[in-house]
């Protein structure tokens, strides 16, 4: 989760592509560079252990864009396949 909040950070879409599941990537991302990425908060994990093959990651990731301030509330889903945690999709939380 971490490493795929750098990659917003450093609008690195080559990694995060790379680290979501094949199953539900888009084709594309559409990385805004205007998009300030300032914190991120792990609130709770599930699962994800050594010998798991599916794990979850509730956060909130605090941004700014121009004028604007928020936080993205995210529980997000992870599957372990071939070694490789893969960002499957999240729900956005209030």
């Amino acid at each position: 989760m971490r490493s795929r909040y750098s990659a917003f950070v450093r609008l690195d879409g080559d990694y995060l592509l790379r680290t979501h599941h094949p199953s539900t990537a888009p084709v594309t991302l559409d990385l805004d560079p205007a998009m300030e990425w300032r914190r991120l908060d792990i609130v709770a994990t599930s699962s994800g252990g050594p010998f798991d093959t599916a794990g979850t990651v509730e956060f909130k990731a605090y941004y700014r864009h121009g004028k604007e301030r928020g936080i993205l509330h995210e529980n997000s889903r992870f599957i372990r396949e071939d070694g490789r945690w893969l960002y499957v999709d999240g729900d956005i939380l209030a």
